[in-house]
């Protein structure tokens, strides 16, 4: 090992969680100034990036970083609250708005209360399936995603809370639930990428009308957003035991599939037995974020944080660092539609892309309380 990899390997082990997510989003603001970040309209690549972001800041409480989020946010919404450039058929392109919230809280600013209510009442008429279930998207009728429930579920959840919306809370709820229903797998415990209830979607089986892998980003979204939504919706809500039985379900299921070597977990999560399949960061990372923020909210026994770390460690261990000393986030699945073993296999990868970004400083924001709950 040379002086160079020697010093590296040491700031590895020197820095501490919330140091490694302020080291990605150093990485990230030297190379983007907020209006540029991809792709060029409200999107959730963006969203779930500078939502970490917000949870940084409330951390470490550096205004550059509540600055930042504000001036992309200013660069979407116009001055009547209506968004610059969005779909308002893709449940993706509504999740930014969870960053509405402490931007009118902190500012007063009509139009960010303008532009929730401009997102979140999509929601009341969004396109569904028979059983009531959203689309994914406008071009995929009658298909849910395990992704949707990230993209609408925490949004919808805070919206309730903060204007007294009540109905939001029965909504997304439901959406949790029949997901749930139609695409947990009892063998596995997991959770397939999608459902289509018409069986007509090219990926979905004849008979059940499901999805045919696990995949790892999917399935993260999952427990990552009703871990969002359970910190608004009130204690006594009548599915709040059931969706807590789901999240713990998955979450203990998934500690089965860690690899033990790595600390990682595989793009297709079931078939790490596979020579061609491959350990893939951004689902490792919302998987220790959710098992991290379960035991911290006390759905998880505290046994389970073993699993977190040792995957926190196993992407740490993946890191590089380019010329300028700016972090690089690897091994991160670029976008991905539903599709068979070998499409999910054979998907590109790319390095600090905004989703996997954000997932690793979501990872880092949790496992940082996870440290200081363990130094009390």
């Amino acid at each position: 090992m040379n002086a160079s990899e020697s010093n590296k390997a040491a700031l590895r082990e020197a820095l501490t969680p919330i140091q490694w997510a302020e080291k990605a989003y150093e990485a990230l603001m030297s190379k983007f100034e907020p209006e540029m970040l991809p792709p060029d309209r409200f999107h959730y690549h963006q969203g779930v990036f500078l939502s970490g972001m917000e949870k940084c800041w409330r951390q470490t409480g550096k205004p550059e970083y509540l600055n930042y989020i504000k001036r992309w946010v200013d660069s979407q919404i116009l001055a009547d609250g209506s968004i610059k450039k969005h779909k308002s058929d893709e449940l993706d392109d509504i999740q930014p708005g969870v960053l509405l919230f402490n931007l009118y809280e902190q500012t007063k600013d009509e139009r960010y209360k303008n532009a929730l209510y401009t997102l979140v009442s999509l929601l009341k008429t969004w396109p569904t399936n028979a059983s009531g279930g959203f689309w994914h998207k406008g071009h995929y009728p009658n298909q849910m995603w395990l992704d949707g429930l990230y993209m609408a579920g925490p949004i919808a959840a805070q919206f309730a809370k903060t204007f007294g919306e009540s109905e939001y809370f029965d909504r997304m709820a439901d959406q949790a639930i029949l997901m749930a229903e139609h695409t947990h797998d009892p063998n596995t415990g997991l959770m397939y990428h999608g459902w289509d209830e018409t069986k007509t979607a090219k990926w979905a089986d004849p008979v059940t009308g499901l999805a045919p892998e696990f995949w790892g980003r999917a399935i993260g979204w999952y427990p990552v957003a009703l871990l969002e939504m359970f910190e608004y919706f009130p204690e006594n809500h009548k599915h709040k035991a059931k969706l807590t039985s789901i999240l713990q379900n998955l979450l203990i299921s998934l500690t089965k599939y860690q690899d033990d070597a790595t600390g990682l977990w595989y793009q297709v999560v079931d078939k790490g037995d596979r020579p061609d399949n491959w350990l893939e960061n951004s689902c490792t990372s919302l998987y220790v974020h959710a098992i991290a923020k379960a035991v911290r909210l006390g759905y998880l026994d505290a046994k389970y944080l073993k699993y977190a770390w040792k995957g926190y460690q196993g992407v740490v261990d993946t890191l590089k660092f380019d010329e300028n000393g700016h972090v690089v986030i690897g091994q991160i699945c670029i976008g991905t539609g539903i599709g068979d073993y070998a499409h999910y296999i054979a998907r590109p990868t790319s390095e600090n892309d905004l989703h996997g970004a954000g997932a690793f400083v979501l990872m880092c924001v949790e496992m940082s309380l996870a440290q200081k709950a363990q130094q009390i």
